[in-house]
Parts: C-alpha cells; sequence; structure tokens
C-alpha cells in the first residue's frame, strides 16, 4: 500500500519568488489572488503597514504585475496606436503611465510603459491583454511577449526608502529622477550571498503610493537575495513588508484610480452604460489628441465636443466612517440619486474621511455640496446616516518629497 507523507496535488495559485520571505513575515496568513498568483492581503497590521509607506519604508511584492515585451521596428508606432498618449516622446530610460480604449472610446485598462531603448519597450498592467495586444498589432512589424515570469519585482516606498538603497550599496541612485529607471549593477555584499557578482538589475523611480519611492525588477532567481540585502539595509529605518489593503489607502491618498473597483474594464462589462472613458474618469491629461490616430480616438473627440455627463471626483466626507459604495443624494433626503462612492477609506496621514465617486452633472464641480447615505453596523444594529460631501481636487496627499531632486535623507 502506497502512503503518501506530504499532500500530492496542484497548487491553485502560483507562488512569487519572494513567496517563502512573505509567508515568513506573515502573521494573520492572509493571501488573495493577483493574476493568478497567491500575494499577501495584510501581514500584520494595516494600520503599521500603512504607517511604513509614509512614515519609513515599505517593501510591495509586485512580481504578479502582468508584463509584456514590446520589440520591432514598428514597435514605437504600434504604441503610439494602442495607448492614448504619445509614445514617439518617451525617451530611452523614461517611464509613462498610459491607457488604452476601445474603438467607442471607453477605458480597457491603464499600465505603464518602459522605454528600453529605441525599439524595445516593457508594458506593464494588472491583467493580461494579450488578445488585445495581438489584434492590435496586425499590420505592424513587431513582436509581443508575456514575461511575466521571467521578471520578480519589488515596490521599496515612503520617504526612506532612497536611504535603504543607498544603504545597500547602489551609488548614485539619488540622481534618478521621477519617471526614469536605470540598470544597475547588485553590490558584492549583497551578490555574494547568493552567488550574483555582477548582476544587474533595473530600478525605476515610480510607485503606485504618491510618494518617494522605486520600482525593483530583477531576475526570479535573484530575488530572495535581493530581498535579504533589502531587509538588513532597512534596518535601522523599520523597513516592513506591506499588503494590497495598506497600499489601497496609499493610493485612495494619491488619488489613483483602481481596476475594479473605480473602472470596470470596457472588454469585461456586461451592461450598457457602465464601462468609461478616460474623460470620465478625469484622466484627459492622459490623452493626446494632437500625436495622430490612436483606437478610440474619434469618439473621444466627439465627447469632448459634447457637454460631460458624469466625472469621476475626490469627496472629502464629514465624520470618520468610510463610505464605501455609498449612494450620493443631491439632498439630505435622498430624493434624487446623484452617483456612487468607488473607492473610500479614512486618511490617517491627511486626518479626513477621504474618497473618489463617480457624479452625474453638474454635482462634480469642485466645492459642491452632495449627501452620502451611509450605513453603520453597532453591535448587529444597522443605521443609516445621511452626511455631508464636498467635491475637492485630487489628490489628497501629494508631499514635496515625491519629487524632490535629489531626495532627502529621511
Amino acid at each position: 500500500m502506497l502512503i503518501e507523507t506530504e499532500p500530492h496535488y496542484r497548487q491553485p495559485l502560483l507562488r512569487t519568488p519572494f513567496h517563502e520571505r512573505m509567508r515568513a513575515f506573515s502573521q494573520v496568513d492572509s493571501f488573495i489572488p493577483w493574476s493568478g498568483y497567491s500575494t499577501v492581503d495584510v501581514f500584520s497590521s494595516v494600520e503599521q503597514e500603512y504607517f511604513a509607506i509614509r512614515n519609513g519604508a515599505s517593501l510591495y511584492d509586485l512580481t504578479p504585475m502582468v508584463k509584456y515585451r514590446i520589440t520591432g521596428p514598428d514597435a514605437t508606432r504600434f504604441l503610439d496606436r494602442l495607448v492614448t498618449r504619445s509614445v514617439a516622446k518617451l525617451r530611452p530610460g523614461r517611464v509613462a503611465y498610459a491607457l488604452w480604449c476601445d474603438d467607442d472610446g471607453l477605458l480597457i485598462d491603464d499600465g505603464t510603459i518602459f522605454r528600453l531603448d529605441a525599439q524595445e519597450y516593457r508594458l506593464c498592467t494588472g491583467e493580461r491583454q494579450l488578445d488585445w495586444l495581438l489584434d492590435s498589432s496586425i499590420g505592424f512589424d513587431v513582436g509581443i511577449d508575456e514575461v511575466t515570469a521571467e521578471i520578480a519585482a519589488l515596490a521599496l516606498q515612503g520617504p526612506c526608502s532612497c536611504w535603504v538603497l543607498k544603504a545597500l550599496g547602489l551609488e548614485g541612485i539619488e540622481t534618478l529622477a521621477p519617471f526614469e529607471h536605470r540598470s544597475v549593477k547588485l553590490p558584492d555584499r549583497v551578490a555574494a550571498a547568493g552567488a550574483m557578482a555582477g548582476t544587474a538589475m533595473t530600478v525605476s523611480r515610480t510607485g503606485f503610493t504618491g510618494d518617494l519611492g522605486y520600482e525593483l525588477w530583477v531576475d526570479p532567481a535573484q530575488a530572495e537575495c535581493l530581498w535579504d540585502g533589502l531587509m538588513e539595509a532597512g534596518q535601522v529605518r523599520t523597513l516592513r513588508p506591506v499588503g494590497s489593503r495598506a497600499l489601497n489607502i496609499a493610493r485612495l491618498e494619491a488619488g489613483f484610480v483602481l481596476p475594479n473597483v473605480d473602472f470596470v474594464s470596457s472588454a469585461h462589462t456586461l451592461r450598457n452604460g457602465t464601462a468609461r472613458s478616460p474623460l470620465e474618469l478625469a484622466l484627459g491629461w492622459c490623452v493626446d489628441f494632437g500625436k495622430g490616430h490612436f483606437t478610440g480616438r474619434r469618439a473621444l473627440l466627439a465627447e469632448q465636443g459634447r457637454p460631460p455627463r458624469r466625472r469621476l471626483v475626490g469627496l472629502d466626507i464629514e465624520g470618520t466612517k468610510p463610505a464605501h459604495n455609498a449612494l450620493l443624494y443631491g439632498d439630505h433626503r435622498g430624493r434624487r440619486e446623484i452617483g456612487s462612492v468607488t473607492s473610500a477609506a479614512w486618511s490617517p496621514t491627511c486626518k479626513r474621511n477621504i474618497a473618489l465617486a463617480m457624479l452625474d452633472a453638474p454635482h462634480f464641480e469642485v466645492g459642491r455640496q452632495v449627501w452620502a447615505e451611509i450605513y453603520l453596523n453597532r453591535e448587529l444594529t444597522w443605521e443609516r446616516r445621511m452626511v455631508r460631501a464636498r467635491v475637492v481636487e485630487r489628490p489628497f496627499f501629494a508631499p514635496a518629497r515625491r519629487r524632490a531632486m535629489p531626495p532627502g535623507d529621511f
């Protein structure tokens, strides 16, 4: 009789190269799926992890971010046809935030584009888009390959992040400007732990926190040594691994939109009127009508010529109870529904109850007062409250250090 000493089954989710290191730090065993990988929702305490992002330094596993290598003589022309902003203006060594739409000008997804050289780019996005990329590439001399599993990635964010990289031994990293990337050699003392001497990784001054921060892109075989080196270098700056829940508060303070939260890809919506355009999401700054044709341009031009019907805005809400999924009204009696909240949180740094919300015209004007319908559960008893909210500018939090050159040593 065969006796199995270990369970023999197929893992339902992939593990990132940092999985074992993350599990060692996990105190509550809270893992969630992201693009087919298992990733951490919270390690110990959302509050402690959030304050590591804002007051110290934090590590977040970015490996599940879907990554595509785009190469060939027509790589620039293809990307200019695909996304709404000008890729031709992007120099090698630079990074740009980008959106791409369907023919109706409705948002499919967003991401970042790294220009590696004249004919090579890396496109990073939260969800897999290979079918759309391949369909859009017809007629272009371009190669598209998914390289998600070939690149491990960490987000090192917070005011002490530059100090940690210098303590790791990355000389001159303070000269890296916002939205630039650079190939650097790992220090010998880090490389010695894993026979990595001379190995290069890519460092970009980018992030999803709206704060000073970097993203590190490295070969998966080198991932654990990089993690160990960073944790050792960051000990005196209380470097802490953080999960998605703490990161979500930081990105909301920065006013960043999140797919499947603040918008749903037009490729996945089932009901008419639920997809959103970049103009409705207040992302018109990322649409370059002067660069030539791109997918969705005609529809967006027509939309721009009409009075806007709705727009994503920032809200400042009375009280301390986050207005998760709250309906919004034009008066305190709730007689006319004018929109809904997409993201909400209490901001520990701003000491404000903040939210992103989609509002109908004309209620999205800055300074306008609206009413939020919030439900509270107190000892298994639900209470309904109508609270005042005011339309405000975003971002809610934008420290000068995020763009400082050189970054300060905090």
